[in-house]
């Protein structure tokens, strides 16, 4: 890991209020990422599973974590199995997580080598009446791909066919989604990576560069800062390129006259940060480009104020849509008479806004989080409206992250960032 240890005491809080939902005599099993092979014996780098880390903070592969609060022997209400180093693991990958500093990362005093797995888990099964299974239930999610958690739950639902099954998901959405003291220190740390990689580029950009110069130059500035690199595939759209809302390809010269949209993020102790920002190539926009620009910023303010305590997402996107509908007027892209014959399923500012304007933010960019349920104080969200116009060849979007707050607007994790449309152009032209 690049990043600075982070006190056990969080996991130890993370993992308590799991087990605060839990029902009686059940136990919750959590199971590492696989190392994913790409061909030969090439594989994709390790990234843990979410809620691994978050109930442990073990950043290892081949590791499971259960959680037994009920268990007839105290040393099993939490345990972690880990693989066991040796000197030749030491030699060929480097030093594994030792049961000291295991308990040093995560607060778990009983830790098992994988291999004790199942014998252990067996004794724990006879003596609970049901399990906690670690299904991905989010709502984007792509689960083709069959993952060791998905073996796993398999074969206990072979192996104890008796047992009730619950689930660990919406327990996870639930807590994972509002942000403990130290996680909100993290995410502003990503936040604060991903600035030194925007102002990087503001002296960097200019006519002829290619977008793939300045995917590498914020590569450079975020590994230098102690991240693994971008939290999520960046997008750097040039142009037209920019109206493509999920371009990667990032291949392309960055033209004079065109707009770049950046749409990247570093993270930092596996938390994200998600950013978009707009920059013109020549360092100044046309009036145009302006007018379109601040028409999406004023959105994004106005947006960000009405997430507040209690706001449910579905109303709050509806509203949004309103403030960009009244823009697009005034831009001359859609008409009164647009709206008034719009179809209610697709409104007319869907023509050129067509996206959600903002999503839960933690350890995944699209974090895990009950939309159905009013939001709550230390919740982080994405504010990212945008305008784009295929014809134009421009395409804009804004986006900061922000933290709900108890009482009053939301603290801009990025508010360091610059993104009015003068202050771009100043620094580009410094």
């Amino acid at each position: 890991m690049k990043y600075t240890p982070i006190s056990a005491s969080l996991f130890t809080t993370n993992r308590e209020k799991f087990i605060q939902k839990m029902e009686p005599n059940c136990l919750a099993v959590f199971n590492s990422n696989d190392i994913y092979p790409i061909s030969a014996d090439s594989t994709m780098p390790f990234q843990q599973h979410r809620d691994v880390f978050y109930l442990s903070g073990v950043d290892q592969e081949e590791s499971i974590l259960v959680l037994f609060p009920n268990a007839v022997n105290p040393a099993h209400s939490a345990v972690l199995f880990l693989k066991e180093t040796s000197d030749l693991i030491a030699v060929w990958e480097g030093e594994k997580l030792t049961k000291e500093t295991a308990f040093l990362t995560s607060g778990i005093k009983t830790v098992y080598w994988l291999q004790q797995f199942p014998s252990v888990f067996k004794q724990m099964m006879a003596e609970a009446k049901g399990i906690y299974l670690n299904t991905n239930e989010h709502l984007r999610a792509n689960t083709e791909v069959e993952t060791r958690e998905d073996r796993f739950i398999k074969q206990v639902k072979q192996d104890y066919p008796a047992h009730q099954v619950h689930k660990s998901a919406p327990i996870l959405h639930k807590i994972r989604s509002v942000k403990e003291a130290v996680e909100l220190d993290l995410i502003q740390q990503a936040c604060k990576i991903t600035e030194a990689g925007v102002r990087r580029l503001l002296a960097f950009i200019k006519p002829g560069v290619w977008e793939y110069e300045i995917e590498a130059e914020l590569a450079h500035e975020f590994l230098r800062n102690r991240s693994k690199g971008f939290a999520y595939t960046p997008i750097i759209a040039s142009g037209k390129n920019a109206c493509v809302l999920h371009y990667i390809e990032n291949n392309q010269p960055c033209k004079d006259g065109d707009v770049i949209l950046l749409d990247v993020g570093a993270e930092y102790a596996n938390y994200a940060s998600d950013l978009t920002r707009c920059i013109p190539v020549n360092g100044k926009f046309s009036p145009r480009q302006k007018a379109v620009y601040n028409a999406v910023l004023h959105v994004k303010k106005e947006a960000t104020k009405l997430l507040v305590p209690g706001t449910i997402m579905a109303e709050y996107h509806k509203q949004v849509g309103l403030l960009m509908e009244e823009q697009l007027v005034n831009l001359g892209l859609i008409t009164l008479n647009d709206i008034k014959t719009q179809n209610p399923d697709w409104p007319a500012y869907k023509k050129y806004f067509m996206h959600g304007t903002s999503h839960f933010l933690g350890l995944d960019t699209h974090d895990v989080g009950l939309w159905h349920e009013p939001i709550q104080a230390n919740m982080v969200f994405t504010v990212e409206p945008g305008i784009y116009i295929p014809e134009e060849g421009l395409g804009i979007r804004l986006e900061d992250d922000v933290v709900v707050q108890a009482n009053g607007e939301p603290f801009n994790l990025m508010g360091d960032i610059p993104i009015e449309a003068e202050e771009i152009q100043e620094l580009m032209n410094a």
